[in-house]
Formats: C-alpha cells, structure tokens, sequence
C-alpha cells in the first residue's frame, strides 16, 4: 500500500474533523451555516466561506471517496512537487473552482435579475422573494419565470474539495500521463492522459446540461472543470518555468 504523504494527511485530517463537526455540532445545521459557500448576493455569504467550503462535505460517501482520491493521487503527486508547491496547487484549484462555478451562477443570474428590476420589481422585492420562497401578489407570469430561472443560483451552497483534487489528478496526469486508472464500477484499465480529460468532458457536459453521468444531480460540475483547468495550467507553467525534464521522471 501506498505510504501517505504528510501534506495529503494533514489534508485529510482537517476534512475529517470538519465533518465530524458538522455531524455533532447544531444539529448538522451550524458548520453549513458558517462554512459552505453561497452565492455571493445571498445574505447567507461570508468571505472566508471561499476557503472553508473546501473542507466541508455533505455525507459520508462524498468525504469518503474525496479523501480516497486525495490519498490515491495526492500522495504521488506531492512526493513530486513537494509540501508547499503541492499545497499551492491545491488551494488555487479550489479557487479555480469556486471562480468558474460562480461565474456560471452569475451567468445565469444577471441578465434575468436586470430584466425582473427593468420589470418593475424592486431589488427589495426579488430579495424577499428568492429568500423566502414565495411569491409577492401582482407578479406576472413572465417574472416568475425569471424568479425561477435565478432561485437555484440565489440558493445554492457548495462544499467539498473535489474541485482541489480535480487539480491534483489533472496534475498527475500530467506527470504520469500512461499510468492505468480504472473506475469501481467499470473495472478497465485506461490510460491517465485519456482517463482524466475523460472524466473532465463528462463534468462539463453534465454542467451545460444538467445530465448526471457518474455523480448525484446537485454536483457543482463546473467546479470540477475550474478545478481541473486551474491544475492543468498551473503545472504546465511549472513544468515550462521551473522543473528540468529530468523532474518529471
């Protein structure tokens, strides 16, 4: 078995205690309230939610097949780069993913929340309607329709560290580009350089169109993608700037 990097440990501890706390403290609700990340234009935002939601998870499954993936990826690609450079490539494709996924909400939101407002509707009233779920008496069919099409973006949450690991296989398949990967449930070995971009069509796909291939339907898919390309350019420039070929090998 593969002997566990420090950085990656250290890593999964923090996950794991996160989600210990999120399970024993306020009833499940608190730690989701203070560190998952909502859509900035929520009241709900807080700042340091860009960071914290990286370590949060939502059941055991999720935490569990992160830190799996963390662990099987992480390990080799931290022995490789480092403890601080691989911390570095970690956090910035969190970051990555948080700025694609909420480029996309905003996307979605900001046309249709300047076409409520051209409307008639005050930015008071849209607020107290996509917070409380409800429709003010007077709303016409078509600002409904708009109300609708931004709720799911206004309401969203997101927790977890696949966008930071999606950086990390990105940054292994690079560095190991025909190392043989296989999926649980499709057990066929498949070369990284052809496995890893794979599963990246697959999330960005399911983001475009909300088809779910291999994850539940509330997955935040292009924070996967952000996570992916943030990896991806990250260790190209490294590999172009700083590393001899001879680092790769």
């Amino acid at each position: 078995m593969m002997r566990i990097s420090e950085t990656v440990k250290h890593l999964i501890i923090i996950n794991v205690l996160m989600f210990v706390g999120t399970l024993a403290i306020g009833q499940g609700v608190l730690f989701y309230e203070w560190f998952a990340l909502y859509f900035p234009k929520n009241d709900a935002f807080k700042p340091w939610q860009i960071i914290t939601h990286m370590f949060m998870h939502g059941g055991m499954m999720h935490i569990f097949f992160n830190m799996f993936a963390l662990w099987m990826f992480g390990t080799p690609v931290e022995r490789v780069l480092g403890a601080k450079r691989f911390l570095f490539l970690y956090i910035s494709a969190g970051l990555g993913a948080v700025l694609l996924q909420l480029g996309f909400y905003y996307f979605e939101y900001i046309p249709n929340y300047n076409a409520l407002l051209e409307s008639g509707l005050s930015s008071e009233s849209i607020k107290q309607m996509l917070t409380n779920n409800e429709v003010i008496a007077g709303t016409s069919q078509s600002q409904f329709a708009m109300l609708q099409s931004i709720f799911p973006a206004y309401n969203a949450s997101m927790v977890g560290a696949s966008g930071c690991i999606m950086g990390v296989m990105a940054a292994f398949g690079m560095m190991n580009p025909n190392a043989e990967l296989m999926l649980i449930f499709l057990p066929i070995p498949i070369k990284a350089k052809y496995f890893i971009p794979g599963i990246i069509i697959l999330d960005l796909i399911s983001g475009l169109t909300g088809q779910s291939f291999f994850s539940p339907s509330n997955t935040a898919y292009m924070a996967h993608v952000g996570g992916a390309l943030a990896g991806f350019f990250i260790m190209w420039y490294w590999k172009k700037n700083q590393f001899n070929k001879h680092r790769w090998y």
